[in-house]
């Protein structure tokens, strides 16, 4: 009988490769990204020092009467305390424009009051009313634009006229004699054109 004994061998678990340096690059990389992402939602949501802090109204206990009322400029009664006060303050005034600025602002709406007016001459009945009408609306909103002072006066009256004209020229078209009317309406059209040397 031969002792065959069992031999001993040892048997060492394969090495863990360690890791590589771009791996570890890479993991570096995410930290920093991660941070400077933390970094930028804290920067912005952080309130910052100079934002205003609410403070609490004063309680009535520790609240002192003021030794004399003052009066407000206005008049009217100061408000308690805890009251907000918002200021008080007027609209600035509309710019009086040059004539020529203002020229520019309304050269459009009287060159096609020229050309309504020459289509008016050709047509009759509602097309001529509906032209008629929409001139109407044109010189309402040259009446409502803001004039230079040196032509306001003369411009509203101008337009005033124009659009009277223009009243007596929708009921002609209506009748179907436009003939004197549609005459008045252009003698007056080119009185307000030439207020602004059109």
């Amino acid at each position: 009988m031969s002792d065959n004994k069992p031999e001993a061998v040892w048997v060492f678990p394969e090495e863990k490769k360690r890791m590589s340096g771009g791996r570890i690059a890479v993991i570096v990389a995410i930290v920093v990204v991660v941070l400077l992402i933390a970094a930028g939602l804290v920067f912005f949501l952080v309130p910052r020092g100079g934002a205003p802090v609410a403070t609490p109204s004063p309680s009535a206990s520790s609240a002192t009467p003021s030794v004399s009322p003052t009066p407000s400029p206005s008049g009217s009664a100061t408000p308690g305390p805890g009251v907000p006060t918002a200021p008080v303050t007027s609209p600035p005034p509309v710019p009086d424009p040059s004539v020529d600025v203002f020229r520019g602002q309304v050269q459009p709406r009287l060159d096609d009051a020229t050309t309504g007016l020459t289509l008016v001459e050709g047509k009759s009945g509602p097309d001529a009313v509906q032209i008629v009408e929409s001139l109407q609306n044109d010189a309402q909103n040259l009446a409502t634009q803001p004039a230079p002072e040196s032509i306001r006066t003369q411009w509203s009256d101008a337009i005033n006229t124009y659009a009277t004209k223009l009243s007596a020229l929708r009921g002609a078209v209506s009748s179907g004699d436009a003939g004197g009317p549609l005459a008045d309406a252009r003698s007056a059209l080119g009185a307000v054109r030439s207020l602004v040397g059109l």
